[in-house]
């Protein structure tokens, strides 16, 4: 049970300092101190630093997933006031004011994807889980009428994403939360308004 402990308060430093610092800024000497784990360990459990941030950003996605299906599939109220409700939960937890502000999908992006095979996959397939979840909710509104039949909901939940990722850059550039609210305004009253 120690090895697992051990293992699991490496991946938790992790994903606080890479989230917080980004993948260049976090030194294994840094989380390794932090976590009081012996230097040895570190190595024991994860090959490379690049295979420990792999498991570090599954680690996010699978803590993103279970939050999304929290309010998006199993939340109650119509479709569009559950999606409202997710991206303001998000706003809150990752926006300006947030502890760590910024999006960890978003940030290893910007730094890691054109130079890493492995983590420009994961994050390519988390992005993709991450529109089919919103897709699905989208599909809910077009078949209860609060959205019109044409819409696709798989371009139109990249194009949410999108939006919300770039929302999410401009605000840390301009450290204010009025990029996430003009998103807000722009997908909810006018894009996504029935």
């Amino acid at each position: 049970m120690e090895r697992q402990n051990t293992r699991d308060r490496l991946l938790q430093v992790g994903l606080r300092r890479i989230h917080s610092m980004g993948y260049a800024s976090t030194g294994v000497k840094e989380i390794l101190d932090e976590a009081a784990v012996p230097k040895g360990s570190f190595y024991h459990f994860f090959p490379s630093k690049e295979a420990f941030a792999t498991e570090v950003l599954e680690l996010y996605a699978r803590g993103e997933n279970e939050r999304a299906q929290k309010i998006l599939g199993e939340g109650k109220g119509a479709p569009l006031k559950r999606l409202r409700r997710y991206f303001e939960e998000l706003i809150a937890v990752y926006g300006p004011a947030a502890a760590i502000n910024g999006c960890m999908m978003g940030n290893l992006s910007l730094e890691m994807a054109d130079h890493s095979d492995s983590l420009q996959s994961l994050l390519h397939e988390s992005f993709f889980s991450w529109q089919t979840g919103v897709a699905r909710v989208l599909q809910e509104a077009i078949d209860r009428g609060d959205l019109a039949k044409s819409n696709k909901p798989h371009e139109l939940a990249s194009f949410l994403l999108n939006s919300y990722e770039g929302a999410l850059l401009r605000s840390k550039a301009d450290r204010s939360s009025k990029p996430l609210e003009n998103f807000l305004h722009f997908a909810f009253n006018v894009l996504l308004k029935g």
